[in-house]
């Protein structure tokens, strides 16, 4: 069966939970992290769920993060590899249409994710959830905010030329941009208008597979 290193709040391995079940893989979920636990995060003085400063881990992540697979034997890290891995092997039709451009273009919008809008709402999550009231600070949230509404104007232009971020199906393109969106909108209850991003938004949050692992708010704004 294959092995997943990581932890249901973070993002990085939503994206492969949400593309696993899109696959309709079996697999074994390992907790792991050096910054979050059972308890929450370590700057509220919770202890990590570890295991990524082990030797063992080392070995098969010589960076220590998380996602990390192991399917077989091959072991694979960074999560946007893993989920173009897992596209090409076990759903290729249904994740990109057995298409080279359509997997170009998904692969983009996961690039585009991992550039762009993963480190605006880092820093959100850190100023409205996981550091301490004391710590927060309004002009670095502020900033954050307005950086990745700028950054998801992008997005809104896409989606008003075609209905999913790499086309007219859904693809693995939408995976790393749907659990931006969706962490977006519970910490955002007062936002700026996207209404092409809203129809697609929509849809996206119906699929059986995103509401198995990344629909749930605990993941997003717990910690």
């Amino acid at each position: 069966m294959l092995k997943l290193w990581g932890r249901l709040t973070s993002n990085r391995t939503q994206k492969v939970l949400w593309t696993l079940a899109e696959c309709g893989v079996d697999f074994e979920l390992i907790p792991a992290s050096a910054v979050m636990g059972p308890g929450g995060h370590v700057a509220k003085g919770n202890r990590p769920f570890g295991v990524v400063d082990t030797p063992e881990y080392r070995a098969l992540n010589p960076n220590g993060r998380i996602p990390t697979i192991d399917d077989e034997g091959f072991v694979l890290w960074e999560s946007n590899a893993i989920c173009r891995y897992l596209a090409m092997r076990y759903a290729p039709q249904a994740l990109y249409g057995d298409d080279l451009r359509t997997f170009a273009s998904a692969s983009r919008w996961q690039d585009f994710e991992n550039n762009e809008l993963l480190p605006p709402q880092h820093d959100m999550v850190m100023e409205r959830v996981r550091l301490p009231l004391e710590q927060r600070n309004p002009s670095t949230l502020a900033a954050a905010r307005d950086a990745f509404a700028r950054k998801l104007r992008i997005v809104e232009d896409q989606l008003a030329r075609t209905a999913y971020m790499a086309g007219e199906a859904f693809s693995f393109g939408d995976i790393p941009i749907g659990i931006r969106v969706h962490r977006w909108v519970l910490l955002e209850p007062v936002r700026p208008s996207f209404p092409n991003i809203e129809r697609w938004y929509s849809r996206i949050v119906q699929r059986p597979a995103f509401q198995r692992f990344s629909a749930d708010p605990a993941n997003h704004v717990e910690g």
